[in-house]
């Protein structure tokens, strides 16, 4: 993590000030360290250049490092069906298992390889219409932060495609977070591989209780992050405590009238950011001025099922073909 982020961060167990024993600098880079809260003694690690300040009171499920370390227990198991997926001509793979074949490149650390292939994948695991709206989004986004100078926070980051947009099109810092020290580890050796490290901070906190001073974010995006966040009642309320400037989130809603995907996600408990009504309800509440900007619709289907890892899905949503709503959300 980079040097500046000392002076936004405070312990987010108890809002203390912090004390810092860094133990190892790369430049300006703080990559080993004990943090310490002055009020509350809580230590907060800085491993491997992550910095790490979760709290132990929130539970959370790792969903992504859980399916990644499935699959490769799955797969050790089961050499036959990885030499199948490996040995396969590309093309004859469906989108599903082209995308499990991406992840067994990642862990070998083939990066271009892997990357080419989730582009593929994903460019024939969506219909059209979704990659359209998808990529007016990310467009959309871009020229709106373009015009700040101040460091980017990008709100659960996932597997940072959205971060590398940033990071060839923008020349301001980003700060990479994700409340997994496991998948922000990943992300750097891929940011490394790549030559676009230079520029990045990787932070792990959970975002309902975040190590963040009162208005210390002049700017923060989300993409497609608001709806992976487990019990996020009091998100919008924790956004506003640490966003002095401006929140971006690009989103997608599904009609209020589909029967089938609302019962299951409702089912599920992501309705609170998967519904526009609500989504602006619990910003407006939390005392954003909150606006949906660049509205589209496009079709989208359930994403394939593996068939050599036979029924393994990619996205749980839509179970049913529907009709989405894109939108960048804009909180101030």
């Amino acid at each position: 993590m980079q040097e500046f982020l000392i002076e936004m961060l405070e312990c987010p167990t108890c809002h203390g000030e912090l004390k810092w024993k860094v133990n190892r600098h790369q430049e300006d880079r703080i990559e080993e360290a004990e943090v310490v809260c002055k009020n509350c003694g809580v230590v907060y690690p800085v491993h491997k250049g992550i910095g790490i300040f979760l709290t132990p009171d929130l539970p959370r499920e790792d969903f992504w490092e859980q399916v990644n370390s499935q699959l490769m227990h799955f797969l050790r198991e089961n050499p036959q069906i990885e030499k199948k997926l490996m040995d396969t001509p590309l093309n004859n793979l469906n989108p599903a298992d082209q995308y499990f074949r991406a992840l067994i490149l990642e862990e070998r650390e083939q990066y271009v390889l892997a990357k080419a292939t989730i582009d593929l994948a994903q460019s024939k695991m969506y219909t059209p219409e979704y990659l359209k709206c998808f990529n007016s989004q990310i467009n959309y986004l871009i020229a709106q932060i373009s015009v700040f100078n101040s460091p980017i926070i990008d709100l659960a980051s996932g597997r940072v495609e959205f971060v590398e947009i940033m990071l060839h099109k923008l020349k301001q810092p980003v700060v990479v977070t994700a409340f997994s020290p496991q998948v922000l580890y990943r992300n750097r050796r891929w940011l490394e591989f790549f030559g676009l490290y230079e520029r990045v901070s990787l932070l792990a906190f959970d975002a309902r209780l975040s190590p963040f001073k009162d208005g210390a974010v002049e700017v923060m995006t989300t993409n497609l992050g608001l709806v992976n966040i487990e019990k996020p009642e009091n998100l919008s309320l924790e956004l506003r405590r640490i966003v002095s400037g401006k929140f971006f989130a690009i989103s997608h809603f599904y009609p209020e009238d589909d029967e089938v995907n609302v019962e299951v996600i409702k089912k599920v408990g992501l309705d609170q950011f998967l519904f526009r009504k609500p989504t602006l309800n619990s910003f407006c509440k939390a005392g954003w001025q909150a606006k949906m900007e660049n509205m589209m619709i496009g079709k989208a289907c359930p994403t394939p099922k593996g068939k050599v890892i036979e029924g393994a899905g990619i996205d749980a949503f839509p179970v049913t073909e529907t009709k989405l709503e894109w939108g960048l959300l804009v909180a101030q």
